[in-house]
C-alpha cells in the first residue's frame, strides 16, 4: 500500500517521496503544526496538508487546530465528502507510529463512561419515583 501511495503522492507533494524513509511519531507531527508546514494524522496515515489550507471549504483555521495530534475524530464527526477523501492520497506522507494521546484518554473516558451510566442509578431513581407515586395516591385516597 505504501507502495501505491508514494507514488500517487509524487506528482502532488514533492516532499513525500523523502519523507517516507523515517518512521512519523507524535513528536514528528508536533513538529509540522504551523501554516507553512502542516501534517495531519488521519486513520493513522500522515499527510501533508500545507498546499491545501487555502482550498480548505471550512476554512484553515480548523485544521490548524487539529495539527500536532490524531485528527481522526474531527474529520469524520464533519462529515467529509468523497471527493474529499479522494484528494486525501495526493497528501500522503506515511503510516503512523506509536500512540496518540487522545487515544489514551479516549479509553480511559469510555471506559469511565461506561462504569457511571451503565449502573443501577439509571434505572433505580426512576422505579423510587414510581414507588413512591404509586403510595402517595394511595395514601391521599384511602
Amino acid at each position: 500500500m505504501s507502495a501505491d501511495a508514494s507514488s500517487s503522492s509524487a506528482p502532488g507533494g514533492d516532499a513525500a517521496p523523502a519523507e517516507q524513509s523515517h518512521p512519523y511519531t507524535l513528536e514528528t507531527l508536533k513538529a509540522h503544526n504551523t501554516r507553512a508546514d502542516l501534517w495531519m494524522l488521519l486513520h493513522g496515515k500522515v499527510y501533508n496538508v500545507t498546499k491545501f489550507l487555502d482550498e480548505h471549504p471550512g476554512g484553515d483555521e480548523v485544521m490548524v487546530e487539529e495539527a500536532g495530534r490524531d485528527a481522526t475524530e474531527a474529520f469524520e464527526d464533519v462529515g467529509h465528502s468523497d471527493e474529499a477523501r479522494e484528494m486525501l492520497p495526493k497528501m500522503y506522507l506515511g503510516e503512523f507510529h506509536g500512540e496518540t494521546k487522545e487515544k489514551k484518554v479516549k479509553r480511559a473516558t469510555a471506559t469511565g463512561a461506561a462504569s457511571s451510566s451503565g449502573g443501577g442509578l439509571t434505572y433505580l431513581v426512576p422505579f423510587l419515583a414510581i414507588i413512591a407515586a404509586y403510595f402517595g395516591w394511595r395514601l391521599f385516597l384511602a
